[in-house]
This record gives structure tokens, C-alpha cells and sequence, in this order.
């Protein structure tokens, strides 16, 4: 198989890169590691004043730590010896101090720092990971470590839900296939977003499948970055929604693992184990990951989920990261869900309606990554990747219709209303898939002197290569695996995209951005059998695209500022959508979007800090779904036609210990996204049908004016966190979503529907159905709590409550009728350090 022959080459790649000739960095200090018992504190300043949150670390050990509020910071128990301390933080030049310490003393240590403009970036994905910059045109959000645990989330989902413009749609309950949404856009698979790990794309193809039933588990990560604006034409090819991008620990300096375990109702638990070290240039971290739950609502799964992360030092200027994954999931997934009877009459919420229905999905990946970096100014990165994916479903066949063939004689809901039943039939549809993605990437970060103005170039290309092979296979009872091979497909990618973006620095207050990204695509789609006849249709399309993107940031102080970026929002139809089962090119117009935002970050005298921005994405077309996995009953997607995004998205983080000089650590937060996704052109739809004597009539209404299905009009998130200077703290957070609409036509309620039909004998009106699949999801609230303790020996204890008020509600009505949130859950954990 050509994947196998790109590892070997990729394998190939790395050994000669791997053994290039290594050298020890002669500025290295090597210390007393047996008397751990010494201590640094002191104060980092700036302009006389103490800087927050920078990190303060000795070079080449593990000890570390980050200033607080007023710039003070402590380090203790260790190794007395000659030590490099340093001092590193976004927007300042890093500083560097000597010093040898004896056993058992204490020495006190200032640090002044200078302002460096060159070195402020903004969250830049791949790039800093270190807070928010004053200088991305744009607005983005990181979540560290320590935010992460403090939300001791049961899925990724509830930490991306404390993120500004985030909507994130529960599926399965688990997390393990998410669909998000950004600022109206539909969540459905996550399709709109691009969502990468340690830099890397991870959907089953980034360009021709961009669905997400793949997620990157939220407990092997270090942190979460999220960008929003016009920086998100350094990545694609999705520049709709913006970026995610999961980090990952790299190798540790020494010694060091840690083993976590949790569990709780449901028989859910989680186990995680890990090891890192590093010797003499090359450093490893090994990390292993156990999840399953037996009852977590529906839901029964087991995912295994290996990990391994290499660097090797190959020269004071340059090193080598390699990344091995592999990941293993069965689970009861389904498509299937409740009928509008069954939700109301509240029996059901959690019965498993298709009980033989089983998902396997397996995941191989590797990535090499060269660093290089001839001088302070110039970084050149180059990445080589490969991963295969193979997702397995079989999926029980069923219908509305209760005088249907082949039926098993299960039934849920009731038969007595159109669409309120289930009727499940002795018959399977497996939807078998395997996919491989291989890429080449260069990236390189140029810092220049220009008119005596400072200036940041990044620039890069990638070459892309992705394959799907697709069968669907029919088979002949509710269990069976085999059977008539019914569909069998390949479908093949090739992309090539470069991109350049330059910031100019004027002066310490204003600079501009300007960039540009180029996308050229070709597809081939070659069906090979379709339902049930050999063929052999094939034919090919291509894409091209140009994406620009600029912004502009002005600091009226170096705490209070403006921003305002615009940029061409791009994504590519899917292969099978833009080539029809018949071999046609359907000219399948790509998503495009003007993206407009503009808005400001303030902090007030270290008490609080907010920021605000408005929003617009004008869609010249925004491609809707129409597949079963988003609902409807078709494949794929259309043309939806003129959409319009607006809104305005804001933050407040306060911190009440600053205000009201309360020991310990104890702040609050609130974020807000007022949004409205309606569509601006002319488009009919289907109403209802009428069927005369002799004539059937089709009457159709014009959507425009109405909201974008899955678009809430409000969403809200906010927590209250205490950390104690003991070790131990609590947190307390609720997320609000606002109602919205799942279809087009903007149904509210099917009952009326119903009464509509009685009184207007012979008409057939689409929303007056039962299934589940229609009609307005009411708005609630969630709220969750955590609290734990970190013991002196590297144990620390939690526990987790989700969903305290036992809230009942619906999260979707995808993909074949409403699913219920998880009620009330009760996890407790434990993990130690070492």
C-alpha cells in the first residue's frame, strides 16, 4: 500500500536526520541532584513594576515555576550547585542569572526586564504557548494545564465550552466524536473547523473528509488553543470557524511520571499512565491512556490510546521531534435516536434502541518534526506526517413505517402518530472506511529590520496527500457483518498550499498584518460498485483558491488596546459531494465567507481583565448538510446559498483576591456570544403537498430571514474558583445554551403541525412528524462542580460532579432523532506525581 511505502520513506527521513552529527551544548550545568534542599524567591520587574505571570525556570532541569500577580515567585527544594536561572515571557526579552547555592540556603534573586517587541506573537498555533499577546488582529483564547484540571472535564467538550463563540454539541456523551460550531457556523462533525494536535491536522481527511469522528482525548493534553481571526489563514485548508489546536507534553528534562485514575456511575473510569526522562541530548515521554464506561447514558465503550513523544538535540541549533500514536475505540455508537413521543413521554432517554449496533475505530499516526534556528531571528520548521484511520459501523436498519418488510418485531414510541415508532428490521447497513493522510510542511518564522521598523515574516507550503476507500456492505440479519457488498469507492486528494504573512511593528503601539494563503486541490473519485452493480465511473475536479487576510492593532497602553482584522474564510467541498455518484462534476461551489471582526483587550490594574469583540462572516455560500449524520436523508451536502453571521462574543475574568485582598487564589468568569445566523438570499423549500383528485401540488416557502439550523442566539459560560495556599480548591462553573432551530423551515413545534394537517384534509406538511428530527431545542443550563486537594508528596485527589441540578434536556436531534443530556454524575480521582 503507498501508506506503508510513505512510512518507510518517512522512516528513512528521520534516521538520516537522526543521525546527523550531535553536540553538546557547552553552556550545560550539571547539579548536585542529591541535596534537594535549596531555595531561590525573588521579584521579576518591569519599569519598576512586578510582571505577572512569566515563567522562571533553571535551565536543563524540570523545576520551574511562574510569577504571581505582583511579579514574586519562589523555588524550592533544590539541588544546591551552580545554577542557570531564567526568565521568559511573551512581550519581553528573556533574562539570565548565574548563581551557585549552597545546601540548605535561600538566595534572593530581581530580575529586570526589557520590552521586546520582536518576541510578541500572540498565541500563534504550533508557535507560544504562553498567554495572550497585544498583537494578533484577531481574537483567541489558550487554556492551560492548570485550567484544565480545575474543570476536570469529562470530554474535551466542557473545556472548549468556556471558550467565547464555541458551541459544542454532545453526540454520544463520551466525547468521542465531537461537533462544534463557531459563531452560528453548524456543528455538525466539526466539519467548519480546523482542529489539529501539536500542529497536525487529525481529521479522517483534511480536505476531502473533514469529519470529526476522531477527537483527541482532553486527558493526555497540556493545553488548548484556539484562534478565531484573520491568523487563521496560516493554517488550512478550513478558514471558516478558525483553529483548535490540542497541545501535547513534550519530553521532560528528568526523571519523571505521574499515574491518574477516576471513576464513577455508569461503570465509567479512566486510567492514565506515564514516563518521561531525558539523557544526554535525546529525551522520551511514553504515556498510556484507558477509558470505558459500561452505562454512560446509552453509551458502553472501551478506547485504548498509546503515546510516545522523542527529541533529539542534533545540534546546539536545531533538534527532532518525533510523535507516535496509536489509538483503539469500540463503542455502541449509533445513529439512532428518539422519536418526539418518546422524549415526551420520558421512558426512554437512555435505552439502547439499537442495541447490536457497534462503531470500531483505529488510529495510526507518526510525525517527524526538524527544528532549525541559525540565529535569534530566523526559525525554519519541517514536518513530515502520516496517519491511517480505519472506522468500522455497524449500523441496525430500521423505519417509521410499521407496515414496512423484514421487521423483527421490536418497536419503541408509539405507532399511532406519523413518525412517533421505531420499527427496527432484521438487516444491517456496515459503513466500512479506511482513510490514509500523508503531508510534507515547511514553516519559518523571519525577524527584519525594515525602514527602522520591526517586522515578523511567516511563511510555508504543504504538500498533502489523503485516500479514502469506502464499501457498504448489507447484511442479512440485525448482527451480521458480512454480507452483499452494495458500494465500493475510492476516492483520492492531492493538495498543494503555501502561504505568507507579514506583521509590521511601527512602534510599540501600532502594527498591521497582512498575509496571504494559496490552496490548489484536485480530487478524483473512482466508483468502483454502486448498488450492487460492478462499474467503473470515474472523473476528477480542481479547486483553486487565493485567501487573504490583514488586521490592524493599536495599544492606547501596554494593558489596554483595540484590534481589527478581515479575512477570506475558504473550505472545500467534500470529494463525494463535489463529484455525483453518476462520475459528474456537480461544480459544488466551495464554502466562502468574509470574515469581519474588530474589537479590544483591557486589564484593570491586575483586577480584572475583559475582552470584547464583534463579529460578521458574510457566506457568499454556505454549504449545508443534507447526510444522515447531520440529520437528513439525503448524502452529503448542497448549495445553501447567502448566509449572515453576526454577533458579538465577550470575556470577564475578575480576580476578587486582587479586590478584596483575600488570601488564597480566588477569581471568577464569565463569557458571553450573542449571535444571529439567518439566511440573506432567496431559497424555496418544500412546505407541504397536496394531493388532489387529479393533480398533486408542491407548495414551497422562501427561507430568507431564517435562522441557520443549530446557530443558538445565546450562549454563556462562567465559573467561580478557589485555590487555597494548602493545596486545595474548588471550582464551580455552568454553561447556558439558548434555544434554536434544526431545520430550515424554523419548525418551533411539531404538535401544531399536527392540528394543521387535521384541519386541512390531503395536505402532506414535512413538519408534521414525530421522529424526533425537527423542532426547536428548548435552551438550558448545566452546571458542574470540582473540588481537590494536592498533597506535599505528589498525590492529589478530586472530585466531580456534572450536572448538579440533574437538568433534563435535549443536546441534539441529530443524526435520526433527539438525544438526551447525561443526568447527574458523580467521579472521584486520584493521581500521583513522581
Amino acid at each position: 500500500m503507498r501508506v506503508r511505502n510513505l512510512f518507510n520513506l518517512f522512516f528513512i527521513i528521520f534516521l538520516t536526520m537522526v543521525t546527523l552529527p550531535g553536540k553538546t551544548n557547552s553552556s550545560e550545568i550539571i547539579v548536585n541532584e542529591k541535596n534537594a534542599n535549596s531555595n531561590f524567591h525573588g521579584r521579576v520587574l518591569h519599569n519598576g513594576e512586578g510582571v505577572p505571570f512569566v515563567t522562571v525556570y533553571l535551565k536543563g532541569t524540570s523545576y520551574g515555576t511562574s510569577t504571581d500577580a505582583e511579579g514574586y515567585f519562589m523555588l524550592v527544594n533544590l539541588p544546591s550547585g551552580q545554577h542557570v536561572v531564567a526568565v521568559q515571557g511573551i512581550g519581553y526579552k528573556n533574562a539570565e542569572k548565574i548563581i551557585e547555592i549552597g545546601d540548605k540556603e535561600t538566595a534572593e534573586l530581581i530580575f529586570t526586564l526589557e520590552q521586546d517587541f520582536l518576541m510578541m506573537e500572540q498565541v500563534v498555533v504550533s508557535g507560544s504557548r504562553i498567554g495572550m499577546l497585544r498583537y494578533l488582529p484577531g481574537s483567541a483564547s489558550t487554556l492551560a494545564l492548570r485550567d484544565i484540571e480545575a474543570i476536570a472535564p469529562l470530554s474535551g467538550n466542557e473545556v472548549l465550552r468556556s471558550v467565547t463563540g464555541i458551541h459544542v454539541v454532545e453526540e454520544e456523551g463520551a466525547g468521542l466524536r465531537t461537533n462544534i460550531g463557531v459563531r452560528g457556523l453548524d456543528p455538525d462533525k466539526s466539519r467548519n473547523v480546523l482542529i489539529l494536535e501539536d500542529g497536525i491536522p487529525v481529521a479522517l481527511g483534511p480536505y476531502g473528509e473533514p469529519e470529526m469522528y476522531y477527537t483527541p482525548s482532553i486527558d493526555r493534553m497540556s493545553g488548548i488553543e484556539v484562534l478565531k481571526g484573520s491568523g487563521s489563514i496560516l493554517y488550512g485548508p478550513q478558514t471558516v470557524g478558525g483553529v483548535i489546536n490540542y497541545l501535547t507534553a513534550d519530553p521532560p528534562a528528568e526523571s519523571s511520571g505521574f499515574a491518574n485514575f477516576s471513576g464513577g456511575q455508569g461503570g465509567y473510569y479512566t486510567g492514565r499512565l506515564g514516563y518521561g526522562d531525558t539523557y544526554g541530548n535525546t529525551g522520551f515521554t511514553v504515556n498510556y491512556l484507558r477509558r470505558q464506561a459500561e452505562n454512560l447514558g446509552p453509551t458502553e465503550f472501551t478506547l485504548n490510546d498509546i503515546n510516545a513523544k522523542f527529541k533529539f538535540d542534533s545540534s546546539p541549533r536545531s533538534d527532532i521531534m518525533v510523535k507516535l500514536g496509536i489509538y483503539d475505540e469500540n463503542s455502541n455508537s449509533t445513529y439512532l435516536g428518539l422519536t418526539q413521543y418518546m422524549f415526551d413521554a420520558g421512558d426512554n432517554d437512555f435505552s439502547r434502541l439499537a442495541p447490536d449496533d457497534h462503531l470500531a475505530v483505529r488510529r495510526y499516526s507518526l510525525g517527524v518534526t526538524h527544528s532549525f534556528r541559525s540565529t535569534e531571528n530566523f526559525r525554519f520548521n519541517t514536518t513530515v506526517f502520516a496517519y491511517t484511520t480505519t472506522r468500522d459501523w455497524k449500523r441496525q436498519d430500521f423505519t417509521y413505517d410499521q407496515d414496512a418488510s423484514n421487521l423483527t418485531g421490536v418497536q419503541w414510541g408509539n405507532g399511532e402518530m406519523p413518525g412517533g415508532a421505531l420499527f427496527l428490521r432484521n438487516s444491517t447497513g456496515n459503513r466500512n472506511r479506511q482513510f490514509e493522510v500523508a503531508g510534507l510542511e515547511t514553516r519559518l518564522n523571519y525577524r527584519y529590520d525594515w525602514g527602522g521598523m520591526n517586522n515578523i515574516l511567516d511563511a510555508g507550503s504543504r504538500l498533502l496527500y489523503e485516500r479514502a476507500y469506502e464499501q457498504r456492505v448489507n447484511g442479512p440479519s440485525a448482527g451480521a457483518i458480512s454480507g452483499d457488498l452494495r458500494n465500493d469507492e475510492i476516492r483520492t486528494g492531492h493538495a498543494l498550499s503555501a502561504w505568507a504573512q507579514n506583521k509590521l511593528l511601527v512602534d510599540d503601539r501600532l502594527s498591521f498584518t497582512a498575509g496571504m494563503r494559496t490552496e490548489v486541490l484536485e480530487y478524483e473519485r473512482n466508483i468502483l460498485r454502486s448498488n450492487f452493480t460492478d462499474v467503473n465511473i470515474m472523473n476528477n475536479t480542481t479547486v483553486t483558491e487565493i485567501i487573504p487576510g490583514m488586521g490592524v492593532n493599536y495599544n492606547f497602553t501596554p494593558d489596554n488596546g483595540i484590534f481589527a482584522g478581515v479575512h477570506r474564510g475558504f473550505a472545500p467541498p467534500r470529494i463525494k459531494d463535489a463529484i455525483s455518484n453518476e462520475g459528474t462534476d456537480m461544480q459544488l461551489d466551495a464554502e466562502k465567507s468574509w470574515n469581519y471582526e474588530i474589537g479590544s483587550r483591557t486589564s484593570f490594574f491586575k483586577v480584572a481583565e475583559f475582552e470584547m469583540t464583534f463579529f460578521m462572516m458574510d457566506f457568499s455560500n454556505q454549504v449545508i448538510p443534507v447526510s444522515e449524520s447531520s440529520g437528513g436523508s439525503g448524502a452529503g451536502y448542497i448549495n445553501g446559498g447567502r448566509t449572515m453571521h453576526r454577533g458579538v462574543e465577550g470575556e470577564l475574568i475578575l480576580s476578587i483576591s486582587e479586590l478584596t485582598g483575600i488570601k488564597g487564589n480566588m477569581f471568577m468568569g464569565l463569557n458571553t456570544t450573542l449571535t444571529r445566523s439567518v439566511f440573506t438570499s432567496d431559497r424555496l423549500i418544500a412546505k407541504c403537498t397536496y394531493n388532489n383528485a387529479s393533480v398533486q401540488e408542491t407548495n414551497y416557502i422562501n427561507v430568507k430571514g431564517n435562522h441557520t439550523p443549530y446557530a443558538p442566539m445565546v450562549l454563556a459560560s462562567g465559573f467561580f474558583q478557589f485555590e487555597g495556599a494548602g493545596g486545595y480548591g474548588f471550582r464551580l462553573g455552568g454553561n447556558f445554551t439558548g434555544k434554536q432551530y434544526t431545520d430550515v423551515l424554523n419548525t418551533k413545534n411539531v404538535s401544531d403541525w399536527f392540528e394543521k394537517a387535521d384541519s386541512n384534509p390531503g395536505h402532506d406538511y414535512v413538519q408534521a412528524t414525530a421522529n424526533g428530527r425537527i423542532g426547536m431545542l428548548p435552551s438550558f443550563f448545566v452546571m458542574n462542580a470540582s473540588a481537590w486537594y494536592n498533597l506535599h508528596s505528589g498525590l492529589r485527589l478530586n472530585l466531580m460532579v456534572k450536572n448538579i441540578l440533574n437538568e433534563r434536556y435535549i443536546t441534539t436531534r441529530r443524526p435520526q432523532g433527539i438525544r438526551v443530556g447525561l443526568p447527574r454524575m458523580v467521579n472521584a480521582g486520584i493521581s500521583y506525581n513522581f
